[in-house]
């Protein structure tokens, strides 16, 4: 620093305030600078920064499977986020959906020196048996901490009862759902609404069927579907088994929607180029990363201390995939 400093022709303490991006320098001086550390190669010494702010300058992010939609949403929106706010983000994926493996990438990202973790959890863990390391700032996204760390998720019962109240509203009967796995906090929220409609609407509840996110599920349980007389609605708990259910019932002769209706839930990019277009419901997964990182910086910047819960609400979006029961379908 003394080196930049000398090279520039200012003190010690003005090349401080331009390298932690204070704004009480004028902006020639501030190009000098910068102009002298890019000569000499300078960069801040984050261990000397923390010592004297008290903070890394890094937040860490635990997730199950990166390359679901979701999952990598807010990933991005996080670390967007988090740059915004000054702070790099340290990415530990985990493969083994269990506390275990939870608590090794917790500790693996302390070592890592983060000033806060967000934990993108998706899958059934168990946060009371969790042991996280003490006065770590942690907010979770996707799942249900038990009040324990703060958590942010979308409003899954809302926008279940959403496009199931749209199927019915259209005067389908019943409407059949493809959930989820059995140990996705997300899935288990959509089958419970899904029935709960179901039954305030007095309408019949068939038997769910079950697949793993994945297009080839849907696929699987959509040539089930086509066999089965009666149905003329279909819920799917995303997108991607939505697009397997489109191909078996298109393999099978039965027509979307004049025979049955298809509707999902997320709104990937793709689901407007479905054939046909998807009814799906949307989920902001961005303002989901940026909540995530404004709650742990409340946490990290003792604004905040206690758990708190922020719920994002998702919106129905209507296409081409949907319609009223007509024809050899209608019962």
């Amino acid at each position: 620093m003394a080196e930049v400093a000398a090279k520039a022709g200012v003190s010690s303490q003005t090349v401080s305030r331009v390298a932690n991006n204070r704004d009480n320098v004028d902006e020639a001086t501030r190009a000098k600078v910068l102009a002298a550390m890019q000569a000499l190669g300078y960069r801040p010494n984050a261990a000397a920064r923390a010592l004297v702010t008290g903070k890394f300058g890094a937040l860490g992010v635990v997730s199950f499977d990166v390359g679901a939609h979701g999952n990598a949403r807010t990933l991005a929106a996080i670390a967007e986020a988090a740059r915004e706010a000054g702070f790099s983000v340290n990415f530990m994926g985990v493969r083994a959906q269990t506390e275990a493996a939870v608590r090794q990438a917790f500790r693996h990202l302390t070592l890592q020196s983060v000033d806060g973790i967000v934990l993108i959890e998706s899958q059934m863990l168990d946060t009371s048996s969790l042991h996280l390391p003490a006065n770590m700032p942690v907010v979770v996204a996707d799942g249900d901490t038990g009040h324990q760390y703060p958590n942010v998720d979308f409003d899954q019962a809302r926008g279940t009862r959403s496009v199931v109240g749209h199927l019915l509203e259209l005067g389908h009967r019943t409407v059949y759902h493809l959930s989820g796995p059995h140990d996705s906090f997300a899935a288990q929220r959509r089958a419970a609404a899904w029935e709960h409609t179901l039954v305030a609407a007095g309408a019949p509840v068939r038997p769910v069927l079950y697949g793993d996110w994945t297009a080839e599920s849907g696929y699987l349980a959509g040539r089930t579907l086509a066999q089965i007389p009666d149905v003329t609605a279909v819920f799917a708990a995303n997108d991607q088994m939505a697009l397997g259910v489109l191909r078996a019932l298109h393999e099978a002769g039965r027509t979307v929607p004049d025979e049955i209706s298809v509707a999902g839930f997320d709104d990937v990019p793709e689901a407007r180029f479905f054939e046909p277009p998807l009814t799906t419901v949307h989920q902001d997964f961005d303002i989901v990363g940026r909540h995530c990182v404004t709650l742990l910086l409340e946490q990290i910047e003792r604004r905040s201390g206690g758990p708190g819960k922020l719920t994002v609400e998702p919106t129905l979006v209507v296409r081409a995939s949907t319609a009223p029961p007509s024809g050899a379908g209608e019962r």
